[in-house]
């Protein structure tokens, strides 16, 4: 059985991924830790929480030998708009947690998963079914870090052994956590404002074609990688993975047939929309489905039926006003 850390684990893939893993693998295996000791609050029922900032190398490196860790799933990031208001920070935080995860690991052999980005792509990058192999030259510090994590997640693997992991993650779209500064975030706000006023304005301006996934994806995508046989990974950091790829206007006409009174304007963030514009409009998966059976089960229809399904509940039953 293994025995797993999800550090950052009050983030937006990490409060959903620590259930799901504990759900496969017993809530005792899966160790949830997080800077923010009120974002471990609700694991604290069903197994073991740590407090740690994941800068802290020496308390991380104890923790993963208390509880003989072998797998660590590294989620801690600066994401991509907010580390534009602080590139120096960024670095800090999203390169200083990877050094201490993949050191941490050589030492006590872990394999480690650790999620790239399609921010890792660039306006040089072919914008339209993006090769897994291709040009990389991103222009935000975000995206900076994800490369320098892919070549040094490879370069752990090929110098020392350690069974390093990764997927290129496009938009990620939750109902379970608020947004976190992504450039992407406008394809979770909009469902809010969609059931709570009946209206949205966009900050990205129609046209804007950007991979999406829907998190219940997300997580099986973060497990079947883990679980994938290693002989059969020729790329290991990262994959292209995705499930959609739609524009603002698509959105919106998805959301009209549940709810036909909305509507929807724009007011342009230029920060935001110049990070997008950078981005593919579409990837190509096809290596992640070829070398561990990479198979999203949710489209643009089906993702938004569920999502406007589950926050409806939520504003129902008073968990947001």
């Amino acid at each position: 059985m293994k025995r797993i850390l999800v550090v950052g684990a009050g983030g937006q893939i990490g409060s959903e991924l620590v259930d799901h893993l504990r759900n496969i693998y017993g809530g005792s295996n899966v160790v949830a830790a997080d800077l923010d000791e009120k974002k471990l609050a609700n694991y604290k029922i069903d197994g073991p929480i740590e407090i740690l900032d994941a800068l802290d190398g020496n308390l991380f490196h104890q923790i993963v030998k208390n509880y003989k860790i072998d797998t660590i799933y590294n989620l801690v990031a600066l994401l991509s708009a907010t580390g534009e208001k602080n590139p120096t920070l960024a670095w800090k935080i999203n390169m200083g947690a990877l050094e201490n995860s993949l050191e941490i690991a050589r030492q006590e052999n872990c394999a480690v998963f650790t999620p790239s980005s399609i921010g890792a792509f660039g306006p040089n990058t072919p914008a339209d079914n993006t090769p897994q192999d291709t040009v990389m030259q991103p222009t935000t510090i975000y995206g900076v870090c994800k490369v320098a994590a892919e070549l040094l997640s490879n370069y752990y693997f090929y110098r020392f052994g350690v069974d390093t992991r990764s997927v290129r993650f496009p938009g990620i779209i939750s109902y379970v956590t608020p947004p976190g500064g992504g450039t992407t975030d406008y394809a979770v706000e909009i469902f809010y404002e969609a059931i709570k006023h009946k209206r949205y304005t966009c900050y990205l301006k129609r046209g804007t074609f950007l991979d999406m996934m829907y998190m219940p994806d997300a997580l099986d995508a973060c497990v079947q990688l883990m679980e994938a046989d290693p002989t059969k990974l020729v790329h290991r950091n990262a994959f292209n993975v995705t499930a959609m790829s739609f524009d603002p206007e698509m959105l919106a006409d998805e959301i009209r047939k549940h709810i036909p009174e909305f509507t929807m304007d724009y007011n342009i963030d230029p920060v935001k929309q110049k990070i997008a514009d950078s981005w593919p409009n579409s990837l190509d998966d096809s290596c992640a489905r070829a070398e561990w059976g990479w198979n999203p089960k949710y489209n643009i229809a089906a993702m938004t039926m569920d999502m406007l399904e589950k926050i409806q509940e939520k504003y129902d039953n008073g968990l947001i006003s």
